[in-house]
């Protein structure tokens, strides 16, 4: 899709960075030694596994083989699967810390956890505003939300920003849910994996199911914790759509066991206005959403109606909210959607807590593992078929669907 039919979206990334260490303990003793492990399993809907198709799908999604970095399980990346890992041992911070994994992760007999060093900030490039400077700007938002093919009444809300000679007028307002940030805050003390030393990608049929050990300088003898099936990779979210644009689409899922919830959320174009819209019954549902939540969040938003329930499998979007992209020769993209599994969230602690709020407890230390699936699809779109196909030419010479929905989607 090119940015002709698809403008940025600034405001989808506005989240407060507050971390939030995992809990361990009523008596508020944390652990001298932390250890948060994500997991996520990204991919776009309908389209097959992007091994064969070698550095041009890899390049489209912003990412190499390889090239793995630190912070892709939190939004949607490159399809495949993705772990981060990170330590604070307070009594030895930044020593690296080897861990050893089960052979599923098929990433060798152990990783090595080493100190976080932050990627330097890119230098500006010619032609951007000076600090401070507001260039003149017109922005016009219009907000749907809940699942159904009609527009309901009170719908859209409209939000519209200009700026005109360095003063600014706002009406409107996108509340937005928040929830504190409870990724691990890392910087100086903390290891991680993936670093500068192993980029290695994540198989797609890689499982931590198995015992994992953390050994190192100062760390805990006892620092050994088993993963089952509610902590491995999530599968695909498998997700399918009918109908078009004019007469709305309707979202249809395969049920993921391991998933708690869901969430939908639309960006898109309507004339010169940007299109938003999400499965929730409400109009404040935010972009954090996406990010991972807290289970009792999950289920306090499901009974909100701000989620979609586990069993839920469908979702029918309004018609005529979204307008396609004209000029394609497969039919063009009305926008983006993207999609998000809340999975389970598990704490490991060591010594277990005492059953008597009274007896003494000093924790060792505490693993925090979360998982979600994400996937991603361009709107009005048919990518029915595409994971049956390959991208090399039909008998008549001409190329198959695959490679050019990939040029429609990608502006190629």
């Amino acid at each position: 899709m090119s940015a002709k039919h698809f403008k940025p979206i600034y405001l989808t990334a506005l989240a407060a960075a507050i971390a939030v260490m995992p809990a361990a303990s009523q008596q508020n003793k944390a652990p001298k030694t932390q250890v948060w492990i994500d997991l996520a399993t990204h991919s776009f809907a309908g389209m097959p596994d992007m091994g064969g198709m070698g550095g041009l799908a890899m390049n489209m999604f912003g990412g190499k083989r390889g090239n793995n970095t630190y912070g892709a399980t939190r939004y949607g990346a490159a399809p495949g699967q993705y772990m981060d890992i990170a330590l604070l041992n307070t009594l030895k911070p930044g020593v690296p810390v080897e861990q050893s994994i089960p052979s599923g992760l098929k990433l060798g007999k152990s990783l090595t956890l080493l100190p976080y060093k932050e990627t330097p900030a890119r230098p500006g490039e010619p032609g951007t505003p000076e600090a401070g400077e507001i260039r003149d700007f017109k922005v016009r938002i219009l907000i749907y939300w809940g699942c159904g093919s009609t527009i309901r009444k009170g719908q859209p809300r409209v939000i519209e920003m200009s700026s005109q000679d360095g003063k600014i007028k706002a009406s409107g307002a996108m509340q937005g849910r928040y929830i504190p940030d409870r990724t691990a805050k890392i910087g100086p003390g903390y290891v991680t994996w993936p670093n500068e030393k192993n980029r290695q990608n994540v198989s797609n049929d890689a499982s931590t199911i198995g015992e994992h050990v953390m050994t190192g300088e100062r760390i805990p003898e006892s620092l050994k914790f088993q993963l089952e099936n509610n902590q491995d990779f999530m599968p695909k979210i498998s997700l399918r759509s009918a109908g078009n644009l004019d007469s709305g689409i309707t979202w249809n899922w395969q049920s993921i066991s391991q998933a708690r919830g869901y969430f939908m959320q639309a960006f898109g174009q309507q004339g010169d206005a940007t299109v938003i819209w999400s499965s929730a019954e409400t109009a404040d549902a935010g972009s954090g959403i996406i990010d991972y939540l807290p289970p009792t969040t999950v289920d306090k938003w499901i009974k909100e109606k701000v989620l979609l329930a586990p069993q839920v499998t469908s979702c029918a979007m309004p018609k005529g909210i979204f307008e396609a992209a004209k000029g394609r020769n497969e039919g063009g993209s009305g926008g983006m959607l993207r999609m998000v599994a809340f999975g389970p969230e598990t704490h490991f602690v060591y010594p277990p807590k005492p059953a008597n709020p009274k007896t003494p407890w000093d924790p060792e230390w505490n693993v925090r593992v979360r998982v979600k699936s994400t996937t991603m699809t361009p709107i009005g779109m048919d990518m029915s078929g595409m994971d049956e196909q390959d991208d090399e030419d039909n008998n008549d010479g001409k190329p198959k669907k695959k490679k050019n929905l990939l040029k429609n989607i990608f502006g190629g």
